[in-house]
């Protein structure tokens, strides 16, 4: 039987929260190493993900011994957490580095709409919970708006909501598929297929499947994997039609 041995911890969240959801918590690997983190605003913190002097609703970029990189966007900013690498987030349930030019793309949770996916880049504010599609649960309208000048813009947005959970680029044999991206969706219970051009989505297919996905992997057998999240529990395996 395998054990895990030698645990260390390289990155907390700061401050720590009470909050029972949103804690975001995807990994990715930058081309260059160093390791990309998703905190999500842990429902209640909402207002801390523009706060620089916590992780709350941020994107972290650190080294995997935990060291702060040398550039990250504000390493030298007083009062900023220095891992922070964007911030302005909700709850980010996807992260996937590009196998066309390695930068990080995100996929995270509206509130009622507004589900985003994002290309953070460094230093950048992705507005929430100032600016978004989507309304807060009881109706009621977030925030300022959908805009506003500081704040990016998410590459492509769903309202309604489909609650978008993990996402992976496909790399297979297909060439008509090759680095897409492949989202999973929780209410929406299917696997959706963004087309991806030049860093913009240019289309969406819906593939139908009447389960909750949770996960997307791409797996060395040039098929995706999904994770169905439900009390039994399922794994599947998905290749393209002949």
């Amino acid at each position: 039987m395998a054990r895990l041995d030698g645990v260390e911890v390289i990155f907390r969240q700061q401050p720590s929260g009470s909050g029972s959801n949103h804690f975001g918590s995807r990994l990715a690997f930058a081309r260059d190493g160093t390791l990309f983190i998703t905190l999500g605003d842990r429902y209640t913190m909402r207002d801390s993900a523009q706060d620089l002097s916590t992780t709350i609703g941020k994107v972290v970029r650190i080294n995997p011994d935990g060291t702060i990189p040398e550039d990250n966007p504000f390493r030298a900013t007083a009062g900023a957490r220095p891992e922070i690498w964007s911030y302005g987030h909700r709850n980010v349930q996807s992260a996937a580095i590009s196998p066309v030019d390695g930068r990080l793309w995100t996929v995270e949770h509206g509130a009622r709409g507004g589900d985003e996916v994002n290309i953070p880049q460094a230093g950048r504010n992705y507005g929430w919970p100032v600016i978004t599609y989507g309304r807060d649960y009881s109706g009621a309208r977030i925030g300022e708006g959908t805009s506003k000048s500081g704040m990016e813009q998410p590459v492509f947005y769903w309202d309604p909501s489909i609650a978008p959970s993990g996402a992976a680029f496909y790399s297979g044999p297909l060439s008509r598929w090759r680095n897409d991206l492949f989202v999973g969706a929780l209410a929406g219970m299917a696997l959706v297929r963004l087309h991806v051009e030049d860093g913009k989505v240019t289309g969406e297919d819906r593939l139908a499947l009447n389960k909750r996905i949770r996960d997307v992997r791409m797996g060395p057998d040039g098929a995706l994997w999904l994770a169905v999240d439900d009390n039994e529990g399922e794994i599947l395996r998905i290749v393209p039609g002949r």
